[in-house]
């Protein structure tokens, strides 16, 4: 025995107005409460663009990956404040500075093509360079 279900009303006194209006309320609340959980998730990213951040497009998605485990969005949010600039407290600016330009032109002289060494005459008697003796 089978049950004619085609004309089976859900609700007993049909579909009016007021239940229209709850459902468009109800996909309105769902979407704005999307739209909340996307700005909160993108916040560190706009955090650390606003303050031009080095490592802004990093924050940025940290912020939207990090957000279901939470720590990773945590860890977000913090860095996106932080500055990222180290100091090494081990050389004043004077120092860095001429350190910087030793390390450039030590890279600059590998990067030059190879030139022809000129082989250098040893005077008998004396020590190899190095320090080592034969």
């Amino acid at each position: 025995m089978i049950r004619d279900v085609s004309n089976l009303d859900i609700l007993p006194g049909g579909f009016g107005l007021y239940d229209w209006l709850m459902l468009i309320f109800l996909i309105a609340a769902i979407g704005s409460g999307f739209a909340i959980i996307l700005y909160v998730m993108g916040l560190p990213g706009k955090i650390a663009i606003s303050r031009n951040h080095p490592h802004a497009e990093t924050v940025k998605l940290l912020g939207y990956i990090g957000a279901l485990p939470v720590f990773p969005w945590i860890h977000a949010l913090i860095w996106a404040f932080h500055d990222s600039i180290t100091v090494d407290i081990r050389r004043f600016p004077k120092e860095t500075e001429e350190a910087t330009e030793a390390e450039i032109a030590r890279l600059k002289a590998e990067d030059a093509p190879r030139r022809k060494r000129v082989e250098v005459q040893k005077v008998p008697g004396t020590p190899p360079q190095g320090g080592a003796t034969e």
